[in-house]
Formats: structure tokens, sequence, C-alpha cells
């Protein structure tokens, strides 16, 4: 789902109905100063949607927080590993505002992750939920905490082709529009779900 009117014509793109958007833009007024911000979903164990919408929620539950755009689900092919090794993903982006600092925002998806019984053991290993912050307004860090914006995101189809699709605007920060770095990635193992849909919270 994405809030601003979509011109692309592209069918898994939904638009929110209009009571939707007045709830979320009222949300909005009870935040001091929100910044933008976008994370990205994966999940490649379990059930993989469940997962997905369960995140959603429970960050939209974040005080401080409104989720204000949830992109269409893609299927992907696992990063890093050998072709086979792992079941496919689905992925997703949310835009957010909110008034957390980069550390309390990472802090909250690194929780929500462990909610769903996220275990850590391997580098790319198969999961139930994956929380990335990808960008925290226009924020550029090298803390090793919390690097951003996220060091592989402008390489990563499955984190473009979504955010692409609820912000065809989006710049990483010191790395440049999202369209022109889609235009330099393969979307090869990158497929649209059009036939599964995230809500947006009321």
């Amino acid at each position: 789902m994405t809030r601003p009117d979509d011109s692309t014509g592209d069918p898994t793109v939904q638009p929110v109905p209009a009571e939707v958007t007045a709830r979320v833009d009222a949300a909005d007024t009870t935040l001091s100063n929100p910044r933008r911000a976008v994370l990205s979903l994966g999940s490649n164990l379990g059930n993989r949607l469940e997962n997905l919408q369960g995140a959603v929620d429970a960050l939209e539950d974040t005080p401080g927080l409104r989720v204000t755009a949830v992109s269409p689900v893609y299927e992907t092919a696992p990063w890093g590993v050998e072709p086979g090794s792992q079941p496919s993903y689905f992925n997703a982006v949310v835009l957010v505002r909110t008034t957390l600092p980069p550390g309390s925002l990472l802090e909250r998806a690194q929780a929500v992750e462990e909610a769903f019984a996220r275990v850590r053991t391997e580098r790319w290993g198969p999961r139930t939920l994956d929380v990335d912050v990808i960008t925290h307004a226009d924020t550029v860090s090298e803390d090793p905490q919390l690097t951003l914006p996220h060091p592989r995101a402008h390489q990563r189809a499955f984190v473009l082709v979504p955010w692409h699709d609820v912000d065809p605007a989006a710049e990483v920060p010191g790395r440049g529009p999202v369209a022109a770095l889609l235009a330099g990635v393969s979307r090869d193992g990158v497929t649209p779900r059009p036939d599964l849909e995230l809500r947006l919270p009321e």
C-alpha cells in the first residue's frame, strides 16, 4: 500500500483509502518534529507473510513512530548464499515518521525481530524476520552499531525495488536517487507477488 497517488499503473501498488490517510495524518500531529525513516523487512522461515505483517503492526505500536506507507510484497532469492540452500524470502519496505533517534529505532527493530524468534547464528542465515534500518532522515554515519544509510542497500534490488514503488523520488543519502541506483542493479530473483498484500495499520 502507498499513501501517495500512484500513476505508474503498477497493479501491485494499491492506493490507501482516504479515511486511512486522514487517520495517519492525524496521528502524525502527535509526534513532535518527526523524521522520515525507511525500513526493510524480510522473512524466509515460518509464515512469511504473517511475519512481515506482524512487523508492520509492531512498528505502528511503537511510541513515537507512525507507519505511513507499506510497499508491495516481493519474493526474492536469498542474498549471499548458494542457490537453493535456503527458502526464498518475502520482502517489503516500510516508510515511517518517527521522533526516535537512530539508535532507538535500531533497538526497536531488533526487539521486533526477537519477538518473532529471530536467531542470529550465521551471517546471511535464514530468519523468521529481518528488520533493517535503511535510512533515518538524511543521516550519514559510520557508527559500527548502525551505519547509515545501510551500507549495502544501494546494491540490493530487494530493497530498491519495493522502496521505489512507494517513493519514486526517494534518495539514498550520499548515494543518489533510488531510481538511478535501481537502473544499475539486476532485478533477477526479485519477483512481484500481486496475490499478497500487507495492510497499512489503521
